[in-house]
């Protein structure tokens, strides 16, 4: 067992999907990890599959239709049966081949991209679940550990300066331009790498929620090295 997650009150593990999925966030702990140490060529499948665009969905056809040696065939059925427990769950999981996130620079004091600390939020009750098959992995941080960035004063001194409506619109427009989601971490904060295989389900803000969402980012990507990622 990694010690990194099972001594970190922000996590808790699991080793079956049912118990992933049943198991209620309670207190700090908002991530909750399938730990795996899954078999197979997860490479083999990366270097077989075709890169259309920055981030490219795999299909569930594309996948079946690879010719795979046997590690990498072992692989695919582990991806295979990851995407139909979540599918038979009610969510809508994708299979993502990715060299790149689109960058958010358009200004230099915030940004509202998947690299920046972040949480996710839906109007309905629902979870995240991501699990790196292949190249770098996401990284979370505890709560208590970050700020949310709009809080921060020369920052929030900037989005007025951006703002061009009466005063009792300006909470609204940050969360209609996504700022409210991203958090700056406290110095001297080591985040905790999610790594490959594991099954990850992390807290999401919405009406319902009893934890605070969990706080987390897409990871820069290794020079020549795609991610095979599923999410949903």
């Amino acid at each position: 067992m990694n010690n990194t997650f099972s001594d970190n009150s922000q996590i808790g593990i699991v080793s079956s999907f049912s118990d992933l999925v049943q198991t209620d966030f309670r207190g700090e702990m908002n991530a909750l990890c399938w730990y795996r140490n899954l078999e197979g060529d997860f490479k083999e499948i990366v270097a077989r599959l075709s890169l259309k665009e920055n981030i490219t969905e795999v299909d569930r056809e594309d996948l079946i239709a690879l010719q795979l040696s046997e590690k990498g065939n072992r692989a695919r059925e582990l991806i295979l049966t990851d995407l139909q427990v979540l599918t038979d769950l009610g969510a809508s999981p994708a299979l993502n081949l990715l060299k790149c996130y689109e960058r958010d620079d358009e200004f230099d004091f915030i940004s509202t991209d998947v690299y920046s600390f972040h949480v996710d939020r839906s109007p309905i009750a629902t979870d995240t679940f991501l699990c790196t098959y292949h190249g770098a992995a996401s990284d979370i941080i505890p709560n208590a550990q970050a700020e949310q960035k709009i809080l921060i004063p020369e920052i929030r001194t900037k989005l007025k300066e951006l703002y061009d409506g009466p005063p009792e619109g300006f909470e609204d427009f940050l969360k209609d331009n996504y700022f409210d989601l991203h958090y700056q971490v406290h110095a001297d904060v080591e985040p905790v790498n999610l790594g490959v295989g594991h099954l990850w389900r992390l807290a999401v803000d919405h009406p319902k929620q009893q934890v605070l969402p969990c706080i987390h980012r897409a990871p820069v990507e290794r020079e020549g090295e795609y991610r095979l990622l599923l999410i949903c």
